[in-house]
């Protein structure tokens, strides 16, 4: 498929871009590949440092609390047990790694999938180039003249280029997230309404993310 490039104003350059159909209109996207890789993206996300005492952790007197039998109600051991309160916890969190492998070939399906259905709903926009003062009026100020301010974007950049300009003006709006092409992953695509791609490059390195050279 081909898209016009545009320039920081909105406005057509005369250049076109040619989107690889492997990587952007896949003719069946393959939703449980996104699925899979959306949840371990979140898992590698968490810490897994939960901890709640367990009833040999807890301080306190292990002395019995009442004769076994004769007295007409339940057994009771120690103090720490888990029927009273300030007990130990039974089967409560403990540290644990959350994070799973997802074969390669999968991840790439998956971020082919997720780039399939953003040129599906035309939710892709591709600059001639990015380039901007470190000011926060002049990001949004681009995004009215391209038409997706009131959209959640995921900014997608070439890493060979400076871009600290891109990066310091947008870091302070809620509905933007910038990323390097080489980072490009599953959740971010899914998670963002439209995608502004800074360049050539940018594309080119997405497609190389997604196994197509």
């Amino acid at each position: 498929m081909e898209l016009n490039i545009l320039d920081i104003a909105g406005k057509e350059t005369g250049k076109k871009i040619t989107l690889n159909d492997a990587v952007f209109a896949l003719e069946q996207p393959n939703d449980h590949a996104i699925y899979l890789d959306v949840k371990q993206y979140l898992a590698n996300q968490r810490q897994g440092t939960h901890k709640s005492k367990q009833r040999n952790e807890v301080a306190g007197s292990t002395r019995k609390l009442k004769k076994q039998k004769g007295t007409g109600g339940a057994r009771s051991g120690s103090i720490l047990s888990p029927l009273f309160v300030g007990g130990g916890r039974v089967f409560g969190p403990v540290p644990r790694d959350y994070s799973f492998k997802l074969n390669k070939k999968l991840k790439q399906l998956a971020r082919r999938s997720a780039l399939t259905y953003k040129a599906q709903n035309s939710a892709i926009t591709v600059v001639d180039t990015l380039e901007m003062q470190p000011k926060t009026k002049e990001f949004i100020a681009a995004a009215k003249n391209l038409g997706i301010a009131d959209k959640k974007t995921l900014v997608v950049l070439c890493g060979d280029m400076n871009n600290a300009g891109v990066i310091l003006a947008s870091r302070n709006l809620p509905n933007v997230k910038v990323i390097q092409a080489q980072n490009l992953n599953t959740y971010d695509v899914m998670n963002a309404a439209h995608l502004l791609i800074g360049g050539e490059g940018a594309v080119a390195a997405m497609q190389q993310v997604c196994g197509i050279q």
